[in-house]
């Protein structure tokens, strides 16, 4: 049987950079190997991941109390306003400085990828890619020199929302079960911020939109329609998760969907539960390809962002997640797509 750690995995979201060193006191050093968290550097190795997306994302100063509310057979979780531009930059700028610093003394063993084929180079050569992703545009300000200045600076991909309205658009709350129709699609700001992407080869994440914002960038963008980190509605009721008419729309547009591990989203009942089992997992991602097809279903595990199965647990377990699908019938040519290949593709369709 072919080793399961020869097969390379690109990662379509983390949120690592919130827990690095380089970021936030007594952070990770993610050249170290950590009990903390799902990624660093060995584990990447040790799992056969050999880059992601790396999520950069605004915070709020003082989070919601008492957000959560569980209703009779589900969840709602209420969510703060919106956040001030300059504190959304002043994150942002920090965020990737600390990937910049990162980068710098690593000694060649991470790189900051801003092409298809410098992917491509350091899957080749063992080096860890990490691309930048931008998720929810606080930081971005509504004439979008802010966007250009960060698509110069190596910013690869971008959310225009997170999971809250901003001057681009609104968010899905979080909540289950509940349609992702829940309010309206995109701002004639937003509807400006697809284009410039667009120009400026840069992939939009469809993934915390509303349903009519994600209808919004179907019509508007000539790009592969790309949700980094979501499942299917049809398994998992949750608003974060895609419809089965915005699943044709991605397959149509020869998209790309990232399967998300978030329990919550992965288990039909939402439940928070960390001993979720592989079988699970393997019966949600196969809904996923078969509605979408093999060549546009890919990872996006949410790590460091998300409960995720224990059976997977972190980056170097991932083998076990390509070993159950094998043991499902996915062969060698399918299991290559999945760990990365379908991700490559859609980086040189979408990257200028």
């Amino acid at each position: 049987m072919t080793s399961t750690r020869a097969i390379p995995i690109f990662d379509g979201h983390n949120d690592t950079v919130q827990r690095l060193a380089e970021y936030r006191e007594g952070g990770n050093d993610f050249l170290r190997r950590s009990t903390r968290g799902h990624l660093d550097l060995p584990r990447a190795r040790e799992g056969g991941l050999f880059g992601g997306l790396f999520a950069l994302m605004a915070h709020p100063d003082q989070p919601p109390q008492d957000d959560l509310t569980i209703t009779g057979n589900g969840y709602e979780v209420r969510l703060a306003g919106p956040l001030d531009p300059d504190e959304a930059r002043r994150q942002i700028t920090g965020q990737m400085a600390s990937l910049f610093r990162l980068e710098g003394r690593a000694a060649g063993q991470v790189r900051i990828a801003r092409t298809a084929d410098e992917v491509e180079a350091a899957c080749r050569e063992g080096v860890f890619a990490m691309v930048l992703h931008l998720e929810g545009a606080e930081a971005i300000d509504p004439r979008l020199d802010c966007l250009e200045v960060l698509a110069r600076a190596g910013l690869r991909s971008l959310g225009p929302v997170w999971s809250r309205p901003n001057v681009f658009g609104h968010g899905v709350p979080f909540a289950y079960p509940r349609s992702p129709d829940t309010g309206p699609g995109l701002t004639p700001e937003g509807r400006a911020l697809v284009r410039a992407c667009n120009r400026l080869g840069v992939m939009l994440d469809v993934s915390h939109l509303n349903e009519r914002g994600f209808w919004d960038v179907a019509a508007l963008s000539d790009a592969p329609l790309v949700a980094t980190h979501s499942n299917a509605h049809a398994v998992c009721p949750s608003t974060r998760n895609l419809t089965d008419q915005q699943l044709d729309a991605i397959r149509e547009s020869d998209g790309l969907v990232g399967f998300n591990f978030a329990v919550n989203d992965v288990r039909p009942d939402a439940h928070l539960l960390a001993d979720t089992p592989l079988d699970v997992v393997v019966r949600h991602l196969d809904y996923l390809v078969t509605r979408l097809g093999v060549d546009r279903v890919a990872f996006g595990s949410d790590f460091d962002g998300a409960v995720v199965p224990d059976v997977i647990g972190d980056a170097s377990r991932l083998p076990h997640l390509i070993g159950a699908l094998r043991t499902h019938g996915y062969d060698e040519t399918t299991l290559r797509k999945l760990a990365s290949e379908n991700w490559r593709r859609v980086f040189r369709q979408t990257w200028k």
